[in-house]
């Protein structure tokens, strides 16, 4: 960017990712002082005064509100952050762009395919800017995975694994939060963890044409807890149960696109949200012809990596960040120095706000989200009818395979 342009920000719910949005915003100017961006805190909403009062105390907004309308309303807003609940996610993103204001939303975007399209259609209708919180794509490790898929270093690509192991939910004292009823929240961990992981198989290797999927409720009821009080995170002993009325494990076997260097290519994902062990256990394997790849979010900063098949020494290497993959050298100044969770946050804050003031677009986008929903739906249905069910389009003059 040639000259210094400031950005006003609005915030939609304080909790832990709008805080955590707010951060990003506040930190572009300093890992990226070249794009000439600043973004201004205007103001933040939320249904509890007392994060109202936080995102100004210590957040840094300007003012706050408890009716999340005044701050699409607000002549100074020109981006929304969107860190609600997922049954408010349609509602305020539809909001927002009738607004006209710029948004970044959490994923899922919608609770289902349709909601998710007629955030799309809305945001067509008045040609806004979005992004969706896929932040692992931006992990160096996975730019530099992609990075070699794309170059051909791995050959052909003959199969993908990739899971999201978490045991946020594994003990049967965990609370029934909005995030077990399918009403609030859709899908379980279909669209919490099983999207992440369809969206970084579709971002680094490329699209999913069709899927054979598997669900389970492990834990079938849960001690209630009250709307706004506390998360899932926390333990009640005794109580009223309630039912779980969504997925806590998903396992699929899909197939790719019938285009490209993965168009042999066979891949399973799995997720869970009641592992016992992983805690963020997202990992990703790609095998070629020519080499193979795996990482894994626990160990963010190291990319395992073999090339080539007659080398003397097999295996794989494992290769540490460094400057050379994708954005590590705005936060570390040599190999082997971590980089975090907060920073991907960082990272995607400065494709959205890129994209919005008319520069590079590489932010992921509400095209994404439709594209990780129609996934999502696709497993539904097969774990339903026991079916594959086709996800996109063959190319022409080719029949799916099953």
């Amino acid at each position: 960017m040639n000259q210094q342009r400031t950005v006003g920000v609005g915030l939609i719910s304080v909790g832990w990712m709008g805080k955590l949005h707010a951060r990003a915003y506040s930190s572009v100017p300093y890992v990226y002082p070249e794009l000439g961006i600043k973004p201004r805190l205007v103001v933040a909403a939320d249904t509890e005064q007392s994060r109202v009062d936080y995102a100004i105390s210590t957040l840094g907004f300007e003012r706050g509100t408890l009716d999340y309308h005044e701050v699409l309303a607000d002549p100074e807003v020109d981006v929304v952050s969107i860190c609600a609940p997922n049954f408010l996610h349609a509602e305020m993103a539809i909001a927002a762009a009738e607004a006209g204001k710029h948004f970044w939303i959490e994923k899922p975007a919608g609770r289902s395919l349709a909601e998710t399209q007629s955030i799309e259609q809305a945001v067509a209708r008045n040609g806004v800017e979005t992004s969706v919180g896929f932040n692992y794509r931006h992990a160096p490790a996975i730019e530099r995975a992609r990075q070699l898929v794309g170059d051909g270093r791995l050959g052909e690509i003959t199969n993908v694994r990739a899971s999201f192991l978490a045991g946020y939910a594994a003990d049967p004292r965990a609370a029934l939060s909005w995030r077990f009823n399918r009403e609030l929240a859709g899908s379980g961990v279909l669209a919490d963890l099983f999207s992440h992981a369809v969206d970084l198989c579709s971002h680094v290797v490329g699209s999913i044409q069709s899927i054979s999927a598997a669900t389970n409720v492990m834990i079938p009821a849960r001690p209630k807890l009250s709307m706004g009080q506390g998360t899932h995170f926390d333990l009640i002993e005794g109580g009223e149960m309630g039912e779980v009325e969504n997925e806590d494990y998903a396992a699929a076997l899909v197939r790719f696109s019938p285009e490209g260097l993965a168009q042999r290519a066979i891949g399973t994902i799995e997720a869970s949200r009641v592992a016992i062990g992983p805690q963020c256990g997202y990992r990703l394997e790609i095998y070629g012809t020519e080499g193979s790849v795996k990482w894994d979010y626990e160990r963010l900063n190291e990319l395992e990596v073999v090339l080539g098949r007659n080398n003397e020494e097999q295996g794989f290497t494992t290769v540490i960040g460094s400057p050379g993959h994708g954005e590590y050298s705005r936060f570390q100044p040599g190999p082997g120095n971590a980089m975090g969770f907060d920073d991907l946050k960082i990272i995607e804050a400065k494709k959205f706000l890129l994209a919005v003031c008319g520069g590079e677009k590489t932010n992921s986008t509400i095209a994404d989200a439709v594209a990780a929903a129609a996934l999502v739906e696709a497993a539904e249905k097969s774990a339903a009818t026991g079916d594959w069910q086709q996800t996109g389009k063959p190319a022409q003059g080719q029949k799916m395979q099953y």
